[in-house]
């Protein structure tokens, strides 16, 4: 699941920073909620985070090739689809460094069980290259066709995971929702981040560290 969320992550930040048109298709989304609405995300205690002035057309460098709206539009849904991506992949770490893995054969062929693939950025490096070569096609096929990454509303229609009642958010819950959307997707992108460099650094996934309670300036809170 872990080597699944990373080759995720790195083919849709490819595709997320190709060129697109800067034409927004009407969504019930976007009607309720202006996509381009700079309060979305500013919550206690950062506010509207903002360091290198962008939201200012004349400090923004892009300004001399693109609109603001395509300025501002792309780089939020560039942000909400990398947030969305490192919640998948903060998850999906969690699981795999608990040894919760799918029953059976990744590759029966190859004798690969779900349960041999190891732990961390390891685990990317065992997966056989058709089964590589499958994913990245399947994430091509989702960017380009199912939910298209011209699309910057962030609205694919899938609803919002509440069974059997309607999906439908309206005002103050709407933008709770998308706050919390936003800013969560801003932690994951940290902790996947960290916990990779940690990763890399030092050897150990996620869980050897909290195990033998390697965790630099933290370790003190184990102890």
């Amino acid at each position: 699941m872990k080597s699944f969320a990373a080759i995720l992550a790195l083919a849709t930040t490819a595709a997320a920073f190709s060129p697109q048109a800067s034409t927004v298709k009407s969504t019930t989304l976007a009607a309720k909620e202006d996509a381009l609405d700079p309060s979305i995300g500013v919550t206690e205690p950062l506010g509207l985070y903002d360091p290198l002035g962008w939201l200012d057309p004349s400090k923004d460098p892009a300004s001399g090739f693109a609109t603001y709206h395509a300025n501002f539009e792309r780089r939020r849904a560039v942000e909400r689809k990398h947030g969305r991506i490192a919640m998948a992949a903060v998850v999906g770490m969690l699981f795999h460094n608990a040894d919760i893995e799918f029953p059976g054969y990744l590759s029966k062929e190859l004798g690969i069980r779900f349960s041999d693939v190891p732990n961390g950025m390891n685990g990317l490096f065992s997966l056989p290259l058709a089964g590589l070569s499958q994913i990245v096609f399947a994430i091509g096929f989702v960017e380009l066709a199912i939910w298209p990454a011209s699309d910057y509303s962030g609205d694919y229609g899938t609803g919002y995971g509440r069974p059997f009642v309607p999906n439908v958010l309206e005002g103050e819950e709407l933008k709770y929702k998308l706050d919390m959307e936003i800013n969560q997707g801003r932690a994951a992108m940290m902790g996947i981040m960290g916990a990779m460099v940690g990763e890399a650094v030092t050897g150990q996934t996620l869980a050897e560290q909290i195990a033998s309670n390697n965790l630099g300036l933290f370790s003190t809170l184990f102890e």
